[in-house]
């Protein structure tokens, strides 16, 4: 089976099984952006993604993978809205052209948390000198926002201001499957894939992984750990649940989706092939 995957720091504990264990001989694995996950999906050249959750949303026959996401219940940091001016003042937003859920979100918050009438929108490189040369303010996602100096910029963070205006964590990502694949698969992809997380999320690989990344997103090594074990929630748990429920909701009320999606899960072969009890 292909699993199209991201390389952030953020999915490196996902990864951990397929990356230094078994469960890599399974599977054919590629590695691109988030919008391009989604895209690989729909398209079907690949099987299982982790795809953002505005995604979901607009690709039919995926089923989620369930346990499993890439969320958050406090200040995310990896996920900002950067400005030199105050919120009231921004009327050009540059969004980063490999988001999908995050440029939902940025939408949902200016029309129902900021207010202040409609904003320009615009796609970009994450590239954040450029982006502010031609508008008021940038959405940066994943490591290139992890790499903002914050003390130069006014910035926001779009979990902590979900959750200031929700009360609810918000979900970012979780592992998809298409539903063709699922069917031709013996594998139990929900147990082999909540492992690896678990697995990855062990102290020892944390710091593993921390060690690893530091050097190339120009943090340290305790920061890298405390994002992975604090800022990054991945649990796909009710309170999440929750919080993905709404976020459709809003979209649909935004009008940036058609429908509120129904939420499909992944079963286990043995739940699949099981004849129906009488």
């Amino acid at each position: 089976m292909r699993i199209s995957a991201i390389s952030y720091l953020n999915t490196a504990p996902l990864m951990w099984d397929f990356e230094h264990g078994e469960a890599g001989k399974q599977f054919d694995i590629s590695y691109t952006t988030p919008s391009r996950c989604a895209a690989e999906l729909d398209e079907g050249t690949a099987d299982i993604g982790i795809i953002p959750s505005f995604a979901y949303a607009k690709i039919p026959e995926l089923r989620i993978l369930p346990g499993i996401a890439i969320a958050s219940k406090r200040p995310v940091r990896s996920i900002l809205l950067v400005s030199k001016k105050p919120i009231e003042e921004i009327q050009s937003v540059a969004l980063d052209q490999s988001s999908l859920t995050s440029v939902a979100l940025v939408g949902i918050l200016f029309q129902k948390y900021w207010r202040g009438g409609a904003r320009k929108f615009t796609s970009h490189a994450p590239n954040l000198d450029s982006m502010l040369l031609t508008s008021d303010a940038a959405l940066l996602i994943g490591d290139p926002a992890l790499r903002v100096d914050r003390s130069r910029y006014k910035t926001w963070d779009l979990a902590e201001e979900w959750i200031a205006f929700t009360g609810k964590p918000f979900v970012f990502a979780f592992w998809a499957v298409r539903e063709d694949a699922q069917r031709n698969s013996q594998l139990d992809l929900s147990a082999i894939f909540q492992e690896s997380r678990d697995h990855g999320l062990e102290p020892a690989h944390v710091k593993q992984i921390a060690e690893a990344w530091a050097p190339k997103l120009g943090i340290s090594e305790e920061d890298a750990r405390v994002y992975l074990t604090s800022n990054i929630h991945y649990f796909l748990d009710d309170d999440c649940l929750d919080g993905l429920h709404l976020f459709y909701q809003y979209a649909y009320e935004c009008r940036l989706l058609p429908a509120v999606p129904e939420l499909r899960f992944a079963e286990s072969p043995a739940v699949v092939k099981s004849p129906r009890a009488v």
